[in-house]
């Protein structure tokens, strides 16, 4: 089969591609300016194709489908840090909502069999109720960040594009996820960095911390990117699965694992500047639709997760 996959360079992208480069031809798209140090391996050894695409001009993204043709599209880029939204509102939502327009557009008129899989977000269901957890798609979505509007949005114009024109789209909300290569800007990454700077004496032994008190599910990357898999093989069109590890803990906790695995005493501080205007207290995800429908359930345990976190930023020099 021949995959496509927007933002294969991304944290999620270079995972995905990795998996499917097992039985599947992996096309991905890059922009001018797109960092490849993750798919860097991938690249030197002419495993995958890279096309550059602008996905917001139609015309580029016309090309790109025209020329490849996909059986499966895994649309994965977005701006996708949420403080990032709150700076550039405008630019988050135009981004992440015309890119994905482009592409269902281009796919209705060259390859209107092609499956489309839209990465959404658990920050869709934002202001939650103690009672409302676990989380089931079924809950109400009370978005509390500009980044969160735009998954919603996402969501809702691929529902449209399925039931409009008939086009075969599973979105998929995924919670918290991490593992290597994960971005320094995310939570478990900057914690996991700043111990590793500290180990090798780039930092003071201070830990800067935002808001530990708030409540996430994690899930593997390496989980998540078999999950988007089964989401087009097995998934219904139209539909909508939340894909989540089933149990959370507070960021405290996780940062205390991470710790753990330090023998560096480190003093921990919580810097004002990471504190976001609102935050989602609890994110805590049901997948039992996911299961059940596609047999799915998260395998690698969090202490194996960020472990490996940890050691992907001890590798840097």
């Amino acid at each position: 089969m021949k995959v496509l996959i927007t933002g294969i360079s991304g944290f999620v992208g270079s995972h995905l591609a990795e998996y499917l480069l097992q039985e599947h031809e992996v096309v991905g798209t890059i922009r001018q300016r797109s960092r490849l140090d993750h798919i860097k391996h991938l690249k030197d050894l002419q495993l995958v194709e890279l096309v550059e695409c602008e996905l917001r001009d139609p015309f580029s993204v016309e090309a790109l489908i025209a020329s490849v043709k996909p059986d499966r599209i895994f649309h994965l880029a977005a701006q996708s840090f949420v403080p990032t939204s709150w700076n550039s509102p405008v630019d988050t939502i135009y981004n992440n909502a015309a890119s994905q327009i482009n592409i269902m557009e281009a796919v209705r008129r060259i390859k209107p069999d092609c499956k489309i899989q839209i990465a959404c977000s658990s920050e869709e269901y934002g202001h939650v109720e103690a009672y409302e957890v676990p989380i089931k798609e079924t809950n109400p979505l009370r978005p509390l960040s500009p980044y969160a509007v735009s998954k919603v949005t996402q969501e809702f114009l691929g529902y449209q594009y399925y039931k409009s024109y008939g086009l075969h789209i599973v979105m998929t909300r995924t919670f918290n996820h991490t593992g290597p290569r994960r971005g320094e800007n995310f939570v478990t990454s900057n914690f996991s960095k700043q111990i590793a700077d500290i180990e090798k004496g780039k930092q003071p032994p201070v830990l800067y911390v935002g808001n530990l008190q708030a409540k996430r599910d994690f899930t593997d990357v390496r989980d998540v990117v078999r999950a988007y898999w089964l989401a087009l093989e097995k998934g219904v069109p139209g539909e909508t699965y939340n894909i989540a590890s089933g149990s959370c803990i507070t960021i405290e906790e996780m940062l205390q694992k991470l710790l753990s695995f330090s023998k560096v005493k480190i003093e921990v501080k919580v810097d004002p500047a990471r504190l976001r205007p609102s935050d989602v207290e609890i994110l805590l995800g049901d997948y039992r639709k996911f299961h059940e429908t596609t047999g799915w359930k998260p395998e690698i345990p969090l202490d194996r997760t960020l472990k490996d976190l940890l050691n992907y930023w001890r590798s840097f020099p």
